[in-house]
C-alpha cells in the first residue's frame, strides 16, 4: 500500500481475505447486494425507469393501433380517419422520444453510479490494505478497479428499468387481454413465464463462464503490467520472447473463454426466438379460431395478436438482459469484495487528540502474526521523544512488522503501540483518527513509490497545501533540488531517477509534513555514507523522534540507542559502546554480517 510518505511491503504477508482472481460460480446475491449504490441516484433511477415505460408502452401502443388500422382497411373497406393519423404520428415521435430519453438517462445514470463504486473500490482496497492485498498482482486489482466496475455498465443501464418497465407492460397488456380474448392470454402467458425463468435456470453455468473470462482477463492485466514494468529487465536478460509467449498464452485463454460465453449466447438466443415464434403461432391461431367464432371481430384480430405479441417483445429483451447480467456475477463478486473488505485497523469510535509537542514511542507487550507462527512475541520498546532508535536484527526478526504497527498499517495481536506526549498519559494509535497519526507519524519505507508527473507534484503528494518557500527548503534539505528543477517529469514510477535519488525524493516527502515521529524502513539504503550522515544530522536538529531499520554499521552507530531484535523479540537494547563492548552481544553477532 502506497502512502503519502512511502510505501509498505507486504513480504511476508499471506493473501488471506483477498478475493480470488475468479474460480467456481460466484455467489447468487452478488449483483443484488449492488444495487443499494442506486440509492444515492433516486431521482435518476425513477426518471429512467419512468422512461423506459414510456419507451415500451408507446411501442405496444403503436403497433396495435396500426394493425387495427390495418385491418379496418382491408376487412372493412375504411380508410384511416385523420385523428388516428395523428395519433400514429404522435406516437412514432413519442416512441423516438422516449428512446433517446431512456438511454440517455439509463447511461447517464449508469456512469454516475460506476464513478461513485471505482472510488469505493479504491476506498476499501486502502481501508484493507496492506494484509488483505498482499500477494494479489497490481494488475489483478487494476482489473477490479477498472474492468469488473466497467462491465457493471450493463447491469445499471439496461437491466433495472428493464425489468421494471417489462413487468408493468405485461402486466398491462394481459389484462387488456383478459378482457378482450382469454385464449390469445393463454398463448401467451406460458411463452412469456419460460422466458421469464430460463436465465434462472441457467444461471449457474452462466456465472461459471463469465468468472472464467473474468479470471482469464485478470491473469492477462496482471501478465501485461508485470511485462510493461520489466521491460527493461527482460530485454537485458533475453527473456522478451518466453514473455510474449506467455502473453499470448493468456490472450487465448481470454479468447476461449469469451467463445464460450458467446457460443452459449447464441444458443439461448436460438430458443428465446425459437419460443417467441411458438408464441406467435400460438396467437395467430388462437386469434383465427376466435374470429372464426364470432368472440373477436375481424378487424380486431389484427390488433390482439399484435398487442400479444408486443407485450411478448419486452419479456424476451428482458430475459437476453437478465441472462447478460447473470454472467456478471463475477465481476460484482469481485468488486463487492472490494467494496466490503473489513479494515485492518479501523476509526476509533470517539478519537482522541495529540497534544503538541514532541512525541516519544512506545510498544508495549507487542504481539503480531500473519496467521502463522508469531513475527513479534511480547516486545517492550521505548524511543524517548528527540531520540533515534536502530532496530538491527535479522531478515525475519521483525524489524519492519514493528514500522508497521507504528503507522498503524496494522493492529497488533496483543499489547499495545502507543505515543508518549512530553506530560499526560500515553496514547494508544488505535485511539487517533487516521489524520491525526498520519500528521503525527511518518514511515518511509523500502520502496519508493513515484508517480508519473514532476518532482513537485511527487513530493506535494504528502501535504498538497504547501507553500512554494517550504517545498524548496525541503527539498534542498534532503538534495532533490540538485537532482533536477521542481517541474521535470519524473516519468512512470519515477523512472528518469536512480534509486539514491528516489530516496532522496521519498525522505523530502516525509518531512513536508514535518512529522514528529520519523520511521525509516531501510529507505536510506540508496544513499551513499556521506549523504547519509547529513540526512541524520538534520534530523537530529530538528529533534524528531526516528526509528531507523538499519543494515549498515554507519547508520546502526549513529543512533541514540540499539535495539537488536531476535526471533520477534528484544534481544538487547543500549548505545554502540554498551552493546558492542561485550563480544557475545547480539549486535556483535548481527554486524558480523553487515556492511560498513
Amino acid at each position: 500500500m502506497s502512502s503519502a510518505t512511502g510505501t509498505v511491503t507486504t513480504a511476508g504477508a499471506p493473501a488471506a481475505g483477498a478475493p480470488a482472481a475468479g474460480a467456481g460460480a460466484p455467489e447468487p446475491g452478488s449483483l443484488r447486494a449492488l444495487l443499494p449504490a442506486l440509492a444515492g441516484h433516486r431521482a435518476t433511477t425513477a426518471r429512467t425507469c419512468a422512461a423506459a415505460l414510456l419507451e415500451q408502452g408507446s411501442l405496444v401502443a403503436l403497433v396495435t393501433l396500426a394493425a387495427h388500422t390495418v385491418g379496418t382497411a382491408v376487412i372493412e373497406a375504411e380508410a384511416p380517419s385523420s385523428g388516428t393519423v395523428a395519433a400514429l404520428v404522435a406516437l412514432v415521435l413519442l416512441r423516438a422520444l422516449a428512446t433517446w430519453r431512456e438511454m440517455d438517462l439509463s447511461h447517464d445514470l449508469a456512469y454516475r453510479v460506476l464513478a461513485a463504486l471505482r472510488v469505493r473500490v479504491f476506498d476499501g482496497l486502502a481501508r484493507s490494505a496492506p494484509a488483505r492485498v498482499a500477494g494479489r498482482r497490481s494488475g489483478d486489482l487494476a482489473a477490479t478497479a477498472m474492468a469488473d466496475v466497467e462491465a457493471l455498465e450493463f447491469f445499471y443501464a439496461h437491466t433495472t428499468a428493464q425489468l421494471l418497465a417489462a413487468a408493468t407492460v405485461l402486466t398491462g397488456g394481459a389484462t387488456v387481454l383478459a378482457a378482450a380474448e382469454p385464449w390469445l392470454l393463454a398463448a401467451v402467458l406460458p411463452i412469456a413465464a419460460l422466458l421469464a425463468v430460463a436465465p434462472f435456470a441457467e444461471a449457474r453455468g452462466r456465472a461459471v463462464r463469465g468468472a472464467r473470462t473474468r479470471a482469464a482477463v485478470a491473469e492477462l492485466s496482471a501478465d501485461t503490467v508485470e511485462t510493461v514494468d520489466g521491460l527493461r529487465e527482460l530485454l537485458a536478460f533475453g527473456a522478451l520472447a518466453g514473455r510474449r509467449r506467455r502473453l499470448a498464452e493468456r490472450g487465448r485463454r481470454v479468447g476461449d473463454a469469451q467463445r464460450a460465453e458467446a457460443a452459449w449466447e447464441a444458443g439461448v438466443a436460438a430458443v428465446r426466438d425459437l419460443l417467441v415464434v411458438t408464441a406467435v403461432l400460438g396467437v395467430v391461431a388462437a386469434a383465427a379460431q376466435s374470429a372464426a367464432s364470432g368472440r373477436l371481430h375481424g378487424a380486431w384480430a389484427p390488433a390482439a395478436v399484435a398487442l400479444s405479441l408486443a407485450v411478448l417483445g419486452p419479456v424476451a429483451e428482458s430475459a437476453r438482459s437478465l441472462s447478460r447480467a447473470v454472467s456478471l456475477r463475477a465481476a460484482a463478486s469481485r468488486v463487492g469484495a472490494a467494496l466490503n473488505a473489513p479494515a485492518l485497523a479501523p476509526p476509533p469510535a470517539a478519537p482522541r487528540a495529540l497534544p503538541p509537542g514532541p512525541l516519544g514511542v512506545r510498544l508495549h507487550g507487542v504481539t503480531f502474526d500473519y496467521g502463522g507462527g508469531p513475527v513479534l512475541d511480547g516486545v517492550e520498546l521505548t524511543v524517548r521523544a528527540g531520540q533515534t532508535l536502530a532496530l538491527v536484527g535479522a531478515s525475519g526478526s521483525g524489524k519492519s512488522t514493528c514500522a508497521h504497527l507504528l503507522a498503524r498499517f496494522w493492529d497488533p495481536s496483543g499489547g499495545a503501540v502507543q505515543l508518549l506526549p512530553a506530560e499526560g498519559d500515553a496514547i494508544d494509535v488505535r485511539e487517533l483518527a487516521d489524520a491525526e497519526l498520519r500528521r503525527a507519524v511518518a514511515l518511509v519505507g523500502q520502496e519508493t513509490p513515484l508517480f508519473h508527473g514532476t518532482l513537485a507534484e511527487n513530493l506535494r503528494l504528502a501535504a498538497p497545501g504547501a507553500d512554494e518557500g517550504l517545498l524548496a527548503e525541503t527539498a534542498r534539505l534532503c538534495g532533490v533540488d540538485r537532482i533536477a528543477p521542481m517541474d521535470t517529469p519524473v516519468g512512470e514510477r519515477g523512472a528518469t531517477l536512480s534509486g539514491g535519488q528516489r530516496a532522496r525524493v521519498a525522505l523530502a516527502r516525509a518531512l513536508l509534513v514535518r512529522p514528529r515521529v520519523l520511521v525509516l524502513d531501510e529507505s536510506t539504503a540508496h544513499l551513499d555514507n556521506a549523504s547519509e550522515a547529513r540526512l541524520a544530522s538534520l534530523i537530529r536538529a530538528e529533534g524528531r523522534t526516528t526509528v531507523v531499520i538499519a543494515h549498515r554499521r554507519a547508520t546502526i552507530r549513529r543512533a541514540d540507542r540499539i535495539a537488536v531484535l531476535e526471533a520477534g523479540r528484544v534481544a538487547e537494547e543500549g548505545t554502540w559502546e554498551e552493546l558492542t563492548a561485550r563480544p557475545d552481544s547480539a549486535l556483535n553477532r548481527s554486524l558480523a554480517h553487515l556492511p560498513s
